[in-house]
């Protein structure tokens, strides 16, 4: 299972924080699936090499994230070494991606709420940079506000790069994905 964190609503549609969002709505779009709403969320599946890809756009907003999730790893009897938790993060330079087999929440209140409803963080995650060039005390305004123009016009290959992530974790594994797209 694939989840792409984010927040439903035009509003959000464009921000930084909803680069999860994009990066399944380009896989669902390459494989000419349509993501359908449902509990907790909208999902579709796509295949790949013989796999099944469940993707999941959470609709409990970001700070409840871990209620979708849950509740489709449960429906789908996903285990946790299966599913991949695609989210932005300030601490990585624009379109950087950082790939971990576990780790903290790293102050991200998306995986905050997963590993406290999980009561665990051993998930793999993809942890998709969008910088940090923001003056103290105006994180949440950069992290909601939209892509800058020089960003707007790298985002396509970097989401690009993403989804051939997202594809090698599941016919490759972890270990060969991590050790191939953390050097980019």
């Amino acid at each position: 299972m694939i989840v792409g964190l984010g927040n439903i609503g035009a509003e959000y549609a464009d921000t930084r924080h909803n680069i999860g969002f994009k990066v399944l709505d380009a896989l669902a779009k390459a494989s000419n699936a349509v993501f359908s709403s449902d509990r907790y969320g909208s999902v579709c599946e796509i295949h790949h090499k013989g796999r099944t890809l469940v993707l999941l756009k959470p609709s409990t907003y970001m700070n409840l994230s871990g209620k979708a999730v849950n509740y489709w790893m449960q429906k789908e009897k996903i285990e946790a070494s299966s599913l991949f938790v695609i989210v932005d993060d300030i601490a990585l330079p624009f379109g950087t991606i950082r790939i971990r087999t576990k780790g903290s929440d790293g102050g991200h209140n998306g995986l905050k709420h997963i590993n406290t409803t999980l009561g665990h963080n051993e998930y793999p995650r993809l942890r998709f940079g969008i910088g940090g060039d923001f003056p103290k005390g105006f994180q949440v305004d950069y992290v909601l506000g939209e892509w800058t123009e020089e960003e707007r016009k790298l985002l396509p290959e970097r989401i690009e790069t993403a989804c051939e992530a997202v594809k090698s974790f599941c016919t490759a594994g972890i270990e060969r994905t991590m050790n191939q797209y953390n050097k980019k």
